[in-house]
C-alpha cells in the first residue's frame, strides 16, 4: 500500500520540496498617504488655525497637513483681504516651527475664483492617486456645505475632518439629504476650541490693543514692521 507523505502545516504542494511555488510579486501596493488640507484667507493667522490642523493631524492621524492660503474667495467677493503676498508670508512664518506643516500656493499661484474643489483637483495631481486628504474646516461651514461649489464632487475627491464648534452640531442625517454619502466621508473632531477670530486680531490692532499670544511672534512682528490691517476701513 502506498503511503502519502504527511505534508508539514506551512507546506503547500505549491511550496513543498521540489517545486519552488509562484514567484512572489516584485512590489506590495503601496499604502495610501493621509494628507490634512487647511484653506483660509489666514487674515491674519492665529492660534486657533495652528491648533485645529496639529489637533486633526494628530487624531486622523495624518502624515502632514497643508496650509492653502486663498487669494479671492468667491464667498466673499466684496470684502477687502490683505494683500496675498503678505497672508502667504505670514503663513510661511506662522508653520515654520513645525516640520510636518507646509504651505501650498496651489490657489494663490493661479487666477480666480478659488473653489475648494478645483484646490483639492489640483493637489492630487500634484500628490498622486496614493494620497488620501483631508479637507479640514469647522462645524459652521460643513453647516453650509450644500451651497459650495460642487460639493458632491468636492467629497468624492476628500474626507472632511470636522472640528467642533460651539453653537454648531453635525447634522449629518439632515446633509445626506442632500449630499448623499456625507456621513461616510465626515470625520468629527470634538477638540477644544480656541476663541480667536482673524476679524478680532484686526479690530484690536485698529485700535492699539496687544495681539501678542493670540498670533505667533514671528507673524506679530511682521504685521507691525508691514504696518498691516491698520486701515480703519477696510471692514
Amino acid at each position: 500500500m502506498a503511503i502519502e507523505k504527511q505534508r508539514s502545516p506551512r507546506e503547500s504542494p505549491e511550496t513543498s520540496p521540489g517545486h519552488p511555488g509562484p514567484e512572489a510579486p516584485d512590489h506590495q501596493p503601496a499604502a495610501l498617504r493621509r494628507i490634512g488640507v487647511l484653506g483660509g484667507t489666514f487674515d491674519p493667522i492665529h492660534h486657533g488655525h495652528l491648533f485645529i490642523a496639529e489637533e486633526a493631524r494628530v487624531r486622523i492621524p495624518l502624515e502632514r497637513v497643508l496650509f492653502v492660503p486663498a487669494a479671492q474667495p468667491p464667498h466673499k467677493t466684496n470684502v477687502y483681504f490683505c494683500p496675498a503676498k503678505h497672508r502667504l508670508r505670514m503663513v510661511e512664518l506662522a508653520v515654520a516651527s513645525n516640520t510636518l506643516f507646509e504651505v501650498s500656493t496651489v490657489d494663490t499661484d493661479r487666477p480666480g475664483p478659488h473653489y475648494s474643489v478645483d484646490m483639492i483637483t489640483l493637489l492630487q495631481e500634484e500628490y498622486g492617486p496614493q494620497t488620501e486628504f483631508y479637507f479640514i474646516m469647522g462645524l459652521d461651514s460643513l453647516a453650509g456645505i450644500v451651497t459650495w461649489h460642487q460639493p458632491a464632487r468636492l467629497l468624492e475627491l476628500c474626507h472632511l475632518a470636522v472640528a467642533s464648534r460651539r453653537g454648531y452640531r453635525a447634522d449629518l442625517r439632515a446633509l445626506e439629504g442632500s449630499l448623499p454619502g456625507i456621513s461616510t466621508r465626515t470625520l468629527v473632531l470634538d477638540t477644544l476650541e480656541l476663541e480667536i477670530s482673524s476679524s478680532d486680531i484686526e479690530r484690536r490692532i485698529r485700535e492699539g490693543l496687544p495681539i501678542k499670544y493670540l498670533v505667533p511672534e514671528a507673524v506679530e512682528e511682521y504685521i507691525h514692521a508691514h504696518k498691516l490691517y491698520l486701515d480703519t476701513a477696510r471692514r
